[in-house]
């Protein structure tokens, strides 16, 4: 179908043909919810607080802002864009730039490590839910063996749930508990993608809307405890750090959580896009799920920073000290402090159940892009739920789903606004969306020709990882043509290549 870029007459044909073998969207709410789900995850409720608290509350909101407009905004909907003209996923939709094939093949790589480690946090999270139904919480009992400075939320994530040995060479045997909810988490994403997108479709009604009302209902009941004015005013409130603005890490912190946050460069969003009618509006829709997908991660900060404030009050610490993010903040901080409220096996239920349809809405689109056997992803996820499972899972986090996605990104939108030809793009989605003034156009084009790849080359450093990306960029090019055997010692050699390179970089920068 991606014949029909190259050609014009095709390309008309095209205008009154609608993919009868993919399918398409029941109806344009399916395909809104599933965009919704998929930019709103994890990121939004344990990341963004911390890093607005962290980066001088609502001060952060400046250069979040900023970023959005200049690098998520500009991606989003040129890859919304491109898989809805192509109406193909992630890796055929690059035929119309058969040079940068491999970034169509590097998404769907990264979309295959992450689907792994995200449906292991899935698991944890499904594993808290089940241990909510007790009462009082199994991590709120205060234990004589804890050591020094160690609460009991920590002791129970580290010993009971992970039972984490002391490093990842120390393996261990796989925590069955952990196992088998990562089975239970594979078989939810296996049974809603039964269908592709005609069930996927019918699930988000329920898995894009539920964590919302999860965040409104601990909104009230935060606001209502004591010291949530005190968590409020560390988030975002009158002790907001204008200064901080001066600081470079705050603009990069900024950009990569915005970018993180959309998903922009997963190969996640062309796989949506696709299945959409070629004359649906792609410019108006993703206006919506930026914004949407941003305010979420305003409104959770609210719902977060209420009850960490209680809890620093039923401590007596500074909120500073009980903040946190990440695997801290979800499993650890936050559990802690719904343990101290009336009825707290509810609020602990509610919790978790949000997170658990908060990965699953992110997961569908990425499974949509890799097509392949949930057993198989559930084999390979294994080694993340044994003892040194949570290393595992950091690691692939931290090179897996890092700075590889800005460098795709980059490459992404310098092939379709250089390569392509931007002006050739822009006329492409006219024919989708209609003709537009070139007053309408000038903002998009500033950003797709300059502002978006100088962002993502600042942040990316792309001059010091330029010569690691095209080495793996190599590497999945000839392993198209090569034999698997010699893919697998190439893919060895090169890890640690990568990670030699990646050393020298960080030394001489």
């Amino acid at each position: 179908m991606c014949d029909v870029i190259c050609n014009e007459y095709y390309l008309f044909i095209f205008l009154f043909y609608e993919n009868t073998e993919r399918g398409n969207w029941s109806s344009k709410r399916e395909y809104m919810l599933s965009m919704i789900g998929y930019a709103v995850g994890l990121g939004n409720v344990w990341r963004f607080p911390y890093l607005a608290y962290k980066h001088g509350g609502g001060a952060f909101l400046i250069p979040y802002t900023i970023m959005l407009a200049v690098a998520g905004l500009p991606l989003f909907f040129m890859e919304s864009s491109f898989g809805q003209f192509c109406s193909q996923g992630p890796i055929n939709v690059w035929k119309a730039v058969p040079i940068l094939q491999g970034v169509g093949i590097t998404m769907m790589l990264v979309s295959i490590f992450v689907a792994i480690y995200y449906n292991v946090i899935i698991a944890y999270s499904i594993y808290y839910l089940f241990a909510s139904f007790q009462y009082p919480l199994p991590w709120s009992v205060k234990d004589c063996s804890s050591t020094a400075g160690q609460s009991p939320s920590e002791k129970y994530w580290d010993e009971v749930a992970l039972q984490r040995t002391s490093s990842m060479n120390e393996t261990g045997p796989v925590v069955w508990h952990l196992a088998l909810c990562l089975l239970l988490a594979w078989i939810l994403v296996g049974g809603a993608l039964f269908k592709g997108i005609k069930s996927s479709g019918k699930v988000v009604y329920f898995t894009a809307t539920f964590p919302y009302i999860v965040l409104f209902i601990l909104l009230v009941r935060g606001a209502t405890l004591e010291g949530a004015k005190d968590g409020i005013e560390f988030y975002i409130g009158s002790k907001s750090n204008l200064t901080k603005l001066a600081d470079a890490e705050v603009w990069k912190d900024a950009a990569t959580q915005i970018f993180f946050s959309l998903s922009v460069a997963w190969g996640g969003l062309m796989a949506l896009s696709s299945y959409n009618k070629f004359y649906n509006n792609c410019y108006q829709d993703s206006i919506i799920v930026c914004v949407t997908n941003c305010g979420t991660s305003v409104f959770a900060g609210f719902a977060i920073f209420s009850i960490l404030g209680h809890m620093a009050h039923v401590y007596q610490r500074p909120v500073s000290e009980v903040a946190d993010a990440g695997f801290a903040l979800a499993f650890i901080a936050y559990p802690d402090a719904l343990s101290k409220l009336p009825i707290s096996p509810l609020w602990s239920i509610l919790f978790f159940l949000m997170l658990i349809t908060l990965g699953l809405d992110s997961q569908f689109a990425g499974i949509e892009v890799i097509a392949t056997f949930c057993i198989v992803l559930f084999l390979l996820g294994l080694p993340c739920v044994t003892g040194a499972g949570i290393y595992w899972v950091n690691l692939i986090d931290t090179f897996c789903a890092g700075w590889i996605l800005l460098v795709a990104g980059l490459l992404e939108v310098l092939g379709l606004s250089i390569l392509y030809g931007g002006n050739r793009f822009i006329k492409d989605i006219e024919m989708m969306i209609g003709t537009k003034s070139a007053l309408f156009w000038l903002w998009w084009r500033a950003c797709w020709f300059f502002i978006t790849p100088v962002v993502l080359s600042v942040c990316t450093q792309f001059l010091s990882y330029l010569s690691i990306y095209l080495s793996i960029y190599l590497s999945i090019y000839l392993s198209i043509y090569l034999s698997i055997y010699l893919s697998i010692y190439l893919s060895i050699y090169l890890s640690y290549s990568f990670s030699l390179s990646r050393s020298l970089s960080l030394y001489i920068f």
